[in-house]
C-alpha cells in the first residue's frame, strides 16, 4: 500500500488540433495493423489514423461475413482525443457492407461492450481506446460472439485484411452517416440502464448506500462519470460522490505518472495523487478509480493507502468466497501468470481450485462463458466475477471492494492484513528492464528444458518449470518470471516471495543474472 511523492500537473497542453490533422493526414508512413493483448494501439498519426480505422472496420465487415457472424455490431469509444471520429469512421464503413450498427451516443466503458453482447443485443464490437495509455495515443478493439478480447484466430485475419486495405484503399466502403441512420442501418441505443440494472443485481448497493461510508469516485475524464451519477441519482447511492467529472481528452489535469507521462492509471498512486490526499485527509473513508474506459480500477481508504492490483484482488476473493452462497462451490479462481500466489493459499484454504492462465484477459473467455470462475484476476487491475463479464469491468471492481468494506465493516487494509497473517505476507515486484536485441533474442530461446537442470535458485528448491508466456520459475515459496514486451525493447521480471523483502531482492537479483538481464 503505497503513496509516494507524485509527479506534478502537465504544464504543457496536448496541440489537439495538430493531433486532429495527424489522424486525417499523417505526415509519416503508417504503421501496420497489430492486434496486441487488446487491439492495435499507436500514436495519433502514423500510429492510429482515419485509414487504421477504416482498415480496421473494412476488416471486421470481411471476417464477419466470411464466419457468417450476424447480429448488429456495436461501436463506440472511451474520451480521448479522436474516439468520436473513430466510431463514426467504423459506423460508417460497416454500414456501407450492409451491417447494422449500434452507435454509442456517448463514451462508452470496455465492460459494457462484452455486456451488450454476452446479452445478446449485440453480436460484436468495435471499441476506440488506447486504455490508460498517454493521451496522443489511440486505437481499436474488437469483441466477438464470446464478448471478450479477441483470440488469435480473429486478429490474425483481421490484421491480414485490414493491412491488405492499408495497401489499397479502394477496398474500404463508406456510407455518409446521415444516410446509413435515415436507412436504419445506425441506432443508437439505451446502453446505461440495462447494463446498471444488471449490476445492481450483483453488487449489493443497499448494503453500500446504508453503510455510512464517505465513498469518492475518480473516473480519471473517463467513461465511467455518467455511471456513477446514475448509481448516485437513480440507484440512490447518495453518499457516493464523484471528486472530479471534468472530460478533457488532453487529460492535463491528471498529474504525471512516474516517468513523466500522462497516463490515467488508476493502480498508480502518482495520476492517483489528488485521490490520495482526499482520502487521507479525511473526507473519504473510500475511494475508488477507474481508467478512460473503465476497465481497470484502483481502490484507497484513510488507514490503508492505495492497495495494490493483487493486494484487492486478495481482499476481493476472500470476501466472495464467503459471501456468495448462492455460487457454485465449485467455482475456481482465475489468475495470471504474474499474479500473487496468496491467491493460491486462499483458495486452497476453501477448497477451491486455481487456473493459472497466461497474460492477456483473453485467456478467461472461455471459462467466463462456460461460468468456470468465482473471480478472473490480473495484477494489472483487472477483474470479472462469475456470470459477468468477459472483460475486465473497473466499475464492477469498485462496487465490490465497496460492499466488502461495507459488510464486513472493516478497512480494505485490515481485511488484507487479516488474510496475510493467515497466509504469509507476500513481498511482490515486477522490473521492466531495457535489453538489446542479443538479450532479447537469448530471452526468447529459453523454454522450460533450458532451465532441466537448474535444482535451486535464491536458497530455495526448484519445484517445476513454466514456458507458456515467458519462462516462470516454480519455488518452495517464492516464483520468478521473465517475459519479454511485445511492443518495445523491455524484458519484465516478475518475483513474489513468502520469506520477506531480502530475499525478494536476492531473487531478483539472481534472476536477473539468469535470464542475462
Amino acid at each position: 500500500m503505497t503513496h509516494p511523492q507524485a509527479g506534478t500537473l502537465s504544464s504543457e497542453l496536448i496541440d489537439v488540433q495538430r493531433c486532429a490533422r495527424e489522424f486525417d493526414s499523417p505526415s509519416a508512413p503508417l504503421a501496420r495493423v497489430k492486434f496486441g493483448t487488446s487491439g492495435h494501439r499507436g500514436k495519433l498519426g502514423s500510429g492510429f489514423s482515419r485509414r487504421h480505422a477504416e482498415a480496421i472496420a473494412q476488416a471486421v465487415a470481411r471476417l464477419h461475413k466470411e464466419k457468417t457472424i450476424t447480429g448488429p455490431i456495436l461501436v463506440g469509444g472511451d474520451t480521448r482525443l479522436m474516439s468520436r471520429q473513430t466510431a463514426e469512421i467504423c459506423a460508417e464503413v460497416l454500414a456501407a457492407n450492409g451491417f447494422k450498427v449500434l452507435l454509442a451516443s456517448m463514451p462508452l466503458p470496455t465492460p459494457v461492450f462484452s455486456f451488450e453482447i454476452i446479452s445478446g443485443r449485440a453480436a460484436a464490437s468495435l471499441n476506440g481506446t488506447a486504455s490508460h495509455n498517454p493521451p496522443q495515443d489511440m486505437g481499436l478493439k474488437y469483441n466477438p460472439p464470446s464478448g471478450g478480447p479477441a483470440g488469435v484466430e480473429y486478429t490474425a485475419l483481421i490484421e491480414k485484411y485490414a493491412n491488405e486495405c492499408l495497401d489499397s484503399p479502394e477496398l474500404v466502403r463508406r456510407m455518409p452517416l446521415a444516410e446509413a441512420k435515415s436507412q436504419g442501418l445506425v441506432v443508437l441505443p439505451d446502453l446505461v440502464g440495462p447494463y446498471l440494472k444488471a449490476l445492481a443485481g450483483l453488487v449489493d448497493l443497499e448494503a453500500i448506500r446504508t453503510s455510512g461510508l464517505r465513498i469518492g469516485i475518480h473516473p480519471l475524464g473517463g467513461t465511467s462519470i455518467p455511471y456513477y451519477q446514475a448509481l448516485r441519482e437513480g440507484f440512490g447511492l447518495e453518499n457516493l460522490e464523484l471528486v472530479d467529472a471534468r472530460v478533457d481528452p488532453t487529460f492535463r489535469f491528471i498529474p504525471l505518472d512516474h516517468d513523466g507521462q500522462i497516463r490515467m492509471d488508476p493502480s498508480s498512486p502518482y495520476p492517483m495523487k489528488p485521490l490520495l490526499d482526499l482520502v487521507e485527509a479525511g473526507r473519504f473513508d473510500f475511494v475508488g478509480a477507474s481508467d478512460p474506459d473503465a476497465d481497470r480500477f484502483g481502490v484507497a481508504t484513510r488507514s490503508a493507502g492505495l492497495l495494490t492490483p493483487n493486494q484487492a484482488l486478495c481482499v476481493l476473493t476472500e470476501y466472495l468466497l464467503g459471501n456468495r452462497p448462492s455460487w457454485p462451490s465449485q467455482l475456481t479462481v482465475g489468475r495470471t501468470i504474474g499474479t500473487t500466489h496468496l491467491l493460491d493459499r486462499i483458495a486452497q484454504a476453501h477448497g477451491r481450485g486455481v487456473d493459472e492462465v497466461n497474460v492477456g484477459f483473453k485467456w478467461y473467455v472461455d471459462g467466463i462463458r462456460k461460468d468456470k470462475y468465482l473471480l478472473a484476476g490480473e495484477e494489472s487491475a483487472g477483474l470479472s466475477v462469475y456470470r459477468w463479464t468477459a472483460e475486465k469491468d473497473g466499475i464492477l471492481a469498485v462496487l465490490l471492494l465497496a460492499e466488502a468494506m461495507a459488510r464486513t465493516k472493516k478497512d480494505l487494509g485490515v481485511l488484507y492484513r487479516e488474510l496475510t497473517a493467515r497466509f504469509g505476507d507476500p513481498a511482490y515486484r515486477r522490473v521492466d528492464a531495457g535489453i538489446d536485441e542479443a538479450q532479447r533474442a537469448k530471452i526468447k530461446s529459453m523454454n522450460a528444458a533450458s532451465f532441466s537442470g537448474l535444482k535451486e535458485l535464491a536458497g530455495q528448491k526448484v519445484v517445476r518449470v513454466r514456458d507458456t508466456d515467458g519462462v516462470k520459475i516454480y519455488l518452495e515459496d517464492s516464483w520468478l518470471l521473465a517475459r519479454l514486451s511485445g511492443t518495445e525493447p523491455i524484458a519484465k521480471l516478475y518475483a513474489e516471495s513468502f520469506l520477506g523483502p531480502e530475499h525478494l531482492k536476492r531473487l531478483l537479483k539472481e534472476g536477473a543474472e539468469l535470464f542475462g538481464i
